[in-house]
């Protein structure tokens, strides 16, 4: 198309102005970025990685000592159970019978009750004698292996099965020396077949 032939469609309307092209201004020049926006910028990513880093130290010294912990529960349980084993063989009826023999009780065979209401003795009304008609602590005992070497408490070198004898201190005995494995001189040692 021409610039001068204009269409009839095309034609502006009388008394309207006359379009005119202009050339567009230059476009402002560009700025070099200034040095504070890349410092803050560098700082920034700087102190994002130092936080990451400092939040993962952060996790791994909680994971360590969460270990830790979870270690010392477990022994704290353990021994717990093992206190609460000791409880149990020192409240078994064996090692309360050993005690009261050992500190001279008797279990009578027949025994008296008193009734409170009319205060009458009912049963047997003579004394126990001086041995126990009852032997609690070796025939018919269930054995017991929380209190297989515990002293009893009445006499330290006693226990549930009856007094220790002391050992005769002895000359510490030479352990023999246990047979050493042919030594290595190449490679690998074979049996000798024949």
């Amino acid at each position: 198309m021409n610039d001068r032939a204009v269409r009839p469609a095309e034609r502006p309307a009388p008394g309207s102005p006359r379009r005119r092209l202009q050339a567009v201004p230059d476009a402002a020049p560009r700025r070099r970025p200034r040095l504070g926006y890349a410092i803050v910028a560098f700082a920034g990513a700087v102190a994002i990685a130092v936080a990451q880093m400092s939040l993962s130290v952060l996790t791994t010294q909680s994971s360590y000592e969460l270990a830790n912990l979870n270690q010392e529960r477990r022994e704290a349980s353990l021994q717990a159970q093992e206190l609460r084993d000791e409880v149990a063989g020192l409240s078994s009826p064996q090692y309360l019978a050993a005690n009261a023999a050992v500190m001279g009780m008797v279990i009578d065979g027949a025994p008296s009750f008193l009734r409170l209401s009319d205060g009458k003795i009912i049963g047997d009304s003579a004394a126990a004698g001086a041995a126990s008609t009852v032997d609690a602590a070796k025939r018919g005992a269930v054995g017991n292996a929380l209190l297989e070497r515990r002293p009893l408490t009445t006499d330290p070198k006693a226990t549930i099965e009856g007094k220790k004898e002391e050992p005769a201190k002895a000359a510490p005995q030479e352990k023999p020396e246990a047979e050493l494995p042919p030594p290595l001189t190449e490679g690998l040692p074979s049996p000798t077949t024949r």
